[in-house]
């Protein structure tokens, strides 16, 4: 893997003589995401491959801890995990046989269980950089509490590639619960936000939530629209009963449990599946329903919601901006994106220190440009 290495640092230098872009990519599974479009050899960019540079460091079970590099099929990584009983509480989506750790960490994308554990950011320990000058900078470790100042480290979560090339991260992991268990019932979008927030008051072991309309619903749109909630209990078995009891509907057996949350996970549901633009609007969860003029899904307790369809970016950036929140073009479908990129433009305060740190760690602009921040 040396020479794997050193091959990466030859072709990052080799780019920075040549001022000559370089594009990071790894599986692949995750490139529609962000501001992104196929690289042709008219652009000048290289193709920073980092799928070769694969395999587990360091994994110790009883410290809960896995140290990878980042082309390390995230498939295998969660495959070892597993043979130990443990688990990226995350649940990143895959999107892909070929996704990889590192497209992982860039991307920043969390499955159902965000809502209970947290996002890609917190279980970030520590990472290697590759910068614009072919150095190997190290960020934080391999313990909890190791930083001071900026956490670079975490800071890299959901970069898409834009301040160097992840190389190695150090991920905290968790053991899989000893149990779960999923429920269902019938229920109007207001009435699932609704008991989502009562929920939220209650020590409930609940791991994921979702609201998904009835399939024959995608003309019917609003606060009554009809549909089900699901819900995933986690956790000891007094926890799970206790919880059952109180949200009631019916058990889904365990197989059919597994498939949906996958559906939501890695976007197989038929919700993500018409070929239209797909927006995801991140509100606080408190949020009444909201009518955007599009089908609707509801993840995270009320926290993320989905709309299907050819929306005005201007106008559900600002309603979303209105209601606390943001917005971004997760999928533009094959149409046009934002004049100013796919994501919610970022507030004064973050975007300066979004361009210090890129200043800092790639000042040649080499990595990724445009791909989070058109302008960077």
């Amino acid at each position: 893997m040396q020479f794997v290495l050193s091959e990466l640092c030859d072709q990052v230098m080799t780019a920075h003589a040549g001022h000559k872009p370089l594009y990071v990519c790894g599986g692949g599974s995750k490139s529609f995401y962000g501001n992104y479009r196929p690289v042709t050899p008219q652009d000048g960019h290289c193709l920073l491959d980092m799928s070769a540079y694969n395999g587990i460091i360091n994994y110790q079970p009883s410290e809960l801890v896995v140290t990878v590099r980042a082309g390390t099929s995230l498939a295998a990584l969660e495959a070892e995990l597993a043979e130990y009983g443990q688990m990226l509480a995350f649940e990143s989506p895959h999107f892909g046989a070929s996704s990889t750790v590192g497209g992982c960490v860039a991307a920043g994308l969390a499955g159902p269980r965000r809502m209970a554990v947290g996002g890609v950011r917190d279980f970030v320990l520590g990472a290697r950089l590759l910068d614009s000058q072919g150095r190997l900078l190290s960020f934080g470790g391999e313990v909890m509490k190791n930083v001071a100042g900026y956490d670079v480290s975490r800071l890299l979560a959901g970069s898409l590639g834009i301040f160097g090339a992840i190389i190695e991260v150090s991920l905290k992991v968790m053991p899989k619960p000893f149990e779960e268990l999923s429920l269902r019932f019938e229920a109007t979008q207001q009435e699932a936000l609704t008991r989502f927030a009562q929920w939220r008051s209650q020590p409930l072991a609940i791991s994921a939530t979702s609201w998904a309309a009835l399939e024959d619903s995608d003309t019917h749109l609003g606060a009554d629209t009809p549909g089900c909630v699901t819900v995933r209990l986690s956790g000891a078995p007094p926890a799970i009963r206790a919880a059952k009891a109180a949200i009631g509907g019916h058990e889904l057996d365990g197989a059919q449990a597994a498939d949906w949350w996958r559906s939501l996970r890695e976007q197989t549901h038929p919700f993500f599946k018409h070929g239209r633009p797909l927006w995801r609007v991140a509100l606080p969860p408190t949020t009444p329903a909201e009518d955007f003029g599009a089908p609707t899904l509801i993840e995270w307790g009320g926290g993320q919601r989905w709309f299907s369809g050819s929306l005005d970016a201007q106008a559900v950036r600002a309603r979303a901006q209105t209601l606390g929140g943001h917005a971004t073009l997760f999928r533009a479908a094959g149409g046009p994106i934002p004049a100013d990129g796919v994501f919610h433009p970022l507030a004064p305060g973050v975007a300066a220190i979004t361009r210090r740190l890129k200043q800092e760690l790639d000042p040649s602009g080499l990595f990724n440009p445009g791909r989070l921040v058109m302008e960077l």
